[in-house]
């Protein structure tokens, strides 16, 4: 398995251990990982600012107005300004998911990247869930914040995911019928998640072999 190119992609409810488990899945076969090492592969091949990137990572809330850039672009330092919507931004991210996963095995940790790679062959797409108590305590801790707060930054953050992915893809952000596998990581813990994962991409991929070589 390790010798074929494969693609995972990676979408998780908030405090779901995704992120983990994802990148486990990467070190597991061979993967690179991106999640947030999107951002910065875009900002490069794009010549932008990588904090434009960022600031709109995974949110559907469109500019009302256009944003101005005032960074050096593609290498001239006599580049002032230049005008880019966020359809533009999210272009740009596509093209970088793309690339990558032109030139190697890659895990990728939401960004519709099982849309932007929906016709590559050997693609898995997974959604990670967990119980909310155990989202809220992952939160708490890595936030350090009490349940109630904890409660609104999962609520609002899902919601511009959701939104995000909704309307980029016309799929459904966390629904069975968007993805080849869903698994609520509270069941198995992350490590029983991860172990269940690999199994699947395995299976499913040998699966598919024998039915590409059968035609």
């Amino acid at each position: 398995m390790k010798d074929k190119k494969i693609i995972i992609n990676v979408g998780r409810q908030i405090g779901s251990g995704g992120r983990l488990i994802a990148e486990r899945l990467a070190a597991h076969f061979g993967c690179r990982f991106y999640d947030r090492e999107l951002l910065n592969l875009a900002a490069k091949e794009s010549g932008f600012c990588e904090e434009f990137f960022e600031k709109n990572d995974e949110q559907k809330g469109f500019f009302s107005s256009i944003l101005h850039i005032a960074t050096p672009h593609l290498g001239d330092s006599n580049f002032y300004s230049d005008s880019i919507s966020q359809e533009s931004l999210f272009k740009i991210q596509s093209d970088a998911i793309r690339k990558a996963a032109s030139s190697s095995s890659c895990v990728f940790v939401g960004r519709c990247a099982d849309y932007v790679l929906r016709d590559y062959p050997n693609v898995v797409n997974v959604f990670i869930t967990a119980d909310m108590d155990k989202r809220l305590q992952q939160v708490c801790a890595r936030k350090g914040c009490d349940r109630a707060t904890a409660r609104k930054l999962i609520v609002s953050g899902e919601k511009e995911r959701a939104q995000y992915y909704n309307y980029y893809t016309g799929k459904r952000w966390g629904h069975s019928d968007s993805y080849h596998l869903c698994v609520n990581s509270s069941v198995l813990g992350l490590e029983g998640t991860e172990r269940l994962i690999e199994q699947y991409v395995t299976d499913a991929l040998h699966l598919a072999d024998e039915k590409s070589n059968k035609e």
